[in-house]
C-alpha cells in the first residue's frame, strides 16, 4: 500500500467512526464517501479540465493569511491543511494518533523534562524536492514561537515548547522536551494541527524579511503536502494545484482546487444546483430544503465541535462586572436562535461541545427577564442604556446570517431596556479588532484545534495561554487552575469531573454566552467521490481523497 493509500485508509477507518458517533446524514442516493481507488487517485494528465478541477464554495471572509505559523480561521486552516503536513495525524474513531511526517515516536522520562523523541519518514519529500529534516521542523516551531500569533500558545503552552528544548538530532530525528507538569500525550494531539505543520527552511528563510516571512507565505508555498499554492486572490478565492511528485503516493486526482468565497448563501445554493460549484459549505435551512429532492446533488450533514457564543470583554463597562455578564445570559431567548437555525443546531450552554470528555450536558440558562433586569441593575446598566455589539457580515455556522442572531438577542434586550447597538463589518476586520482586545461584545465561534477536551479548556479559561480568555480580557485565577489541572490529569474519572468544574464556573462567571452547537450542512454534486467532511481533523476536508466519477 503506498504512504498516500495508507493515509486515506487510516483517516477513513476514524473518521467513519467520529461521524457515526457525532451526527451523519445524507440524502438519499448520495455518491458514496470513500476514498477514491488506486486508478481514480492515479496522476492526473497535464491538462486541466472541469473533470480534473474540483470547485469548492464557501464564505471565506475569515480569510487573513495562508502562513500555517499563523493561521487560525477555517478558511486558513482548511487552505493551509491541504499544503503542509504535521508530524502525525489523528485517528479519532480509535482514538489513537498515526504517522504522518513521522514514522514512529518514543516518550520517555528525562529528569523533570518529558522527552519526546520522533524518527521521521526518510522517504518525505516537499513539493520543491527536497528532503524533510528535523532542522526543517525546528526552524518551523521556532518559528512560530518566534512570530507569537494567535495559536502559539498551542506550543508554548500546552506544549511548554521554548526555543532551548528543541533540538534536531540527526537529519531524521527531531527531539522534543517538555515540562514534566504537562501531558506529552495532549501535546501529541496538538501536534496534528497545522500551526505545527513544517515549511520547508531552505525556502523560506531567504524570504523572511521583517514579519519572519509572513508577507512571502501568502503567495508562496514550503510544504510537503499533497497540494501547493497556484494563487491567492484576496477575497475572491486561491486557487491550489496538485503536487506532482507528492511524497506519499501519486498525486491527487484533482489537479486542481478552486477555493471560492461565496459569502451569500443563496448564491452557494445557486452554484450547486447549476455545478458552477461541485462542493458547498454551510447551507441554511431553506436552501437546504430547497435541495432536497435535487436528483444531481446530496447534502451531508455533520454535527459540527463548533460552538457559536456571544463573546464580550471583561474589562469594558458594563461586562467588567460579573452580574452584568450573568445578565447577559439570563436575557437571551435560546429556543428562538434554535428555532431560527431550523434544525441546524443544537442547544449547548458550555465550553465543552458534545462528543468531548467533559461535557456534562448542562444548559442552566433559560430567558429570565426579570433576574436579567435585576442583574444588570446590580452592575450600574439601567433602561436606556446602549452597549455596541460587533457582528460579522457573514454565515454563522447553522446556516444562518450572524446579523440574524444579532437581531434575535438585540430583541430580547430591548425588553428590558438595553439598547444592542449592532456594527456589522467584514469577519477579517472583526477576527483583527476582537484579538486586540478592542470589543465590548461581539457573535463569535470557536473550534477546538485538536480532539481533546484541552482543546476548549485551556482557551476558553486560561488567560495566559493568549487565546479567547486573553481576547476576552478575562483573568481569572479559577479558571486559569482548572484548565491547567483537567489537561494534566491522567486519570479519566479525575479529568471528567474537574472538567466539569471548569464548565461550571466559566458558565457563571466567565465573558462568554454560549449559544449552540451547529450541524453543518454541505451540498455535493453526485459526480463527486471520497468527500469526507471531518470537524476533529485540520483540514476538515482533504482534497486529495476527492475523486469524480
Amino acid at each position: 500500500m503506498s504512504r498516500l493509500s495508507t493515509r486515506r485508509a487510516l483517516r477513513w477507518v476514524g473518521i467513519m467512526m467520529i461521524l457515526s458517533l457525532l451526527l451523519a446524514a445524507c440524502a438519499p442516493g448520495a455518491a458514496p464517501a470513500t476514498a477514491p481507488s488506486g486508478d481514480a487517485a492515479a496522476a492526473p494528465s497535464d491538462e486541466l479540465t472541469r473533470a480534473n478541477t474540483l470547485v469548492f464554495a464557501a464564505d471565506m471572509t475569515d480569510l487573513i493569511t495562508l502562513d500555517p505559523a499563523v493561521v487560525y480561521e477555517f478558511g486558513g486552516t482548511q487552505t493551509a491543511g491541504n499544503i503542509y503536513e504535521t508530524l502525525v495525524s489523528f485517528n479519532p474513531g480509535e482514538p489513537e494518533l498515526v504517522p504522518l511526517l513521522a514514522e514512529s515516536w518514543e516518550i520517555a522520562e528525562d529528569g523533570d523534562m518529558w522527552k519526546m523523541t520522533f524518527q521521521l519518514n526518510p522517504s518525505a519529500t516537499f513539493a520543491s524536492g527536497n528532503p524533510v529534516t528535523a532542522e526543517d521542523f525546528v526552524f518551523s516551531w521556532e518559528r512560530v514561537i518566534d512570530i507569537n500569533g494567535s495559536p502559539a500558545f498551542l506550543l508554548t503552552e500546552v506544549c511548554g515548547m521554548s526555543k532551548g528544548n528543541i533540538t534536531a538530532v540527526d537529519a531524521t530525528t527531531l527531539e522534543l522536551k517538555i515540562p514534566s507538569t504537562l501531558s506529552p500525550q495532549v501535546c501529541l494531539s496538538v501536534l496534528t494541527f497545522v500551526t505545527t505543520a513544517v515549511v520547508e527552511k531552505a525556502a523560506v528563510e531567504p524570504n523572511l524579511g521583517d514579519d519572519f516571512g509572513q508577507t512571502w507565505l501568502n503567495d508562496n508555498s514550503a510544504g510537503s503536502g499533497p497540494y501547493t499554492l497556484a494563487g491567492w486572490n484576496r477575497s475572491v478565492d486561491v486557487t491550489l494545484d496538485a503536487n506532482p511528485s507528492y511524497w506519499g503516493g501519486a498525486a491527487p486526482a484533482m489537479r486542481r482546487v478552486i477555493m471560492q468565497n461565496m459569502p451569500e448563501v443563496a448564491n452557494r445554493q445557486a452554484a450547486i444546483e447549476t455545478g458552477d460549484a461541485d462542493i458547498v459549505q454551510e447551507l441554511g435551512p431553506e436552501q437546504a430544503t430547497a435541495l432536497e429532492g435535487n436528483p444531481d446533488v446530496s447534502l451531508v450533514k455533520v454535527l459540527n465541535t463548533i460552538l457559536a457564543y456571544v463573546s464580550v470583554n471583561a474589562t469594558m463597562p458594563p461586562f467588567d462586572n460579573p452580574d452584568a455578564r450573568q445578565a447577559l445570559r439570563y436575557a437571551i431567548n435560546y429556543d428562538n436562535i434554535i428555532t431560527l437555525l431550523g434544525g441546524n443546531g443544537e442547544l449547548v450552554q458550555e465550553i465543552i461541545p458534545m462528543g468531548f470528555a467533559g461535557h456534562t450536558g448542562n444548559n442552566p440558562f433559560t430567558q429570565d427577564l426579570e433576574r436579567a433586569r435585576e442583574l444588570f441593575a446590580n452592575a450600574g446598566v439601567t433602561e436606556g442604556a446602549v452597549i455596541p455589539f460587533t457582528v460579522a457580515t457573514a454565515t454563522a455556522p447553522g446556516g444562518v446570517d450572524w446579523a440574524t442572531i444579532a437581531a434575535s438577542i438585540q430583541a430580547d434586550l430591548a425588553q428590558i431596556g438595553i439598547n444592542l447597538e449592532i456594527q456589522q463589518m467584514q469577519q477579517s476586520e472583526l477576527l483583527t479588532k476582537y484579538r486586540a482586545q478592542e470589543l465590548p461584545m461581539l457573535l463569535m465561534n470557536w473550534s477546538p484545534d485538536f480532539p481533546d477536551p484541552d482543546g476548549n479548556g485551556t482557551p476558553f479559561a486560561n488567560y495566559e495561554a493568549q487565546s479567547l480568555a486573553w481576547r476576552n480580557s478575562w483573568n481569572d485565577a479559577t479558571a486559569i487552575d482548572l484548565s491547567r489541572r483537567a489537561a494534566v490529569e491522567a486519570d479519566p474519572a479525575t479529568r471528567v469531573a474537574l472538567y466539569g468544574e471548569l464548565v461550571d464556573h466559566v458558565q457563571n462567571n466567565g465573558p462568554y454566552a454560549i449559544l449552540y452547537q451547529p450541524t453543518r450542512v454541505y451540498a455535493v454534486r453526485n459526480n463527486v467521490a471520497g468527500f469526507i467532511y471531518d470537524p476533529n481533523d485540520s483540514p476538515t476536508i482533504s482534497f486529495w481523497l476527492i475523486s469524480k466519477q
